[in-house]
């Protein structure tokens, strides 16, 4: 009785165990370099006009606007620097999509050390469209304080990447 006692024990314990390990299969190709992510500000494109297709013709906007948010990101590199990235994800019927994913130079070619990347709040999602992110960086990492850099991308999309004024 004792071996069917343990033999069932251990069907239990995978049974529970095996949906955890799939689970973490997309935690699991995040770089451990990155060091700060943030979801913030959203985007919407109201596709108002004609869209090339993969064939080359050019095919109606949809009928509904493509909506989606901002996420900014901080990698660490070798020497202890970070590069900071911005994408651009859409919400589609089959979850989040990555359409767009960009190095932000201005703050790659300061060799910045990044201490902390927050968003302008944290209470959600904004109704308004555009981003508003506050990066801490020292540029030398033996400073004591660090530097406040914000970047802004507004209603139309356009970005600015300034140093914070408060």
């Amino acid at each position: 009785m004792q071996p069917r006692k343990s033999i069932l024990a251990a069907l239990i314990f995978a049974t529970a165990v095996l949906p955890a390990r799939a689970q973490t299969a997309a935690i699991d190709t995040l770089p451990v370099s990155a060091i700060f992510v943030v979801s913030s500000g959203m985007w919407e494109d109201r596709n108002l006009e004609p869209r090339e297709g993969t064939d080359g013709q050019l095919r109606p906007p949809p009928a509904s606007p493509t909506r989606g948010y901002y996420k900014v990101i901080a990698i660490r590199q070798g020497d202890g620097t970070a590069k900071i990235y911005l994408q651009r994800i859409a919400f589609t019927a089959d979850g989040p999509n990555l359409l767009e994913n960009v190095e932000l130079d201005e703050f790659n070619q300061m060799k910045s050390y990044v201490t902390d990347i927050r968003p302008e709040s944290s209470n959600g999602a904004s109704d308004s469209p555009g981003l508003f992110v506050t990066v801490y960086l020292k540029t030398d990492p033996m400073a004591k304080e660090a530097e406040s850099w914000t970047i802004l991308i507004d209603e139309l999309g356009e970005m600015k990447i300034e140093r914070a004024s408060n």
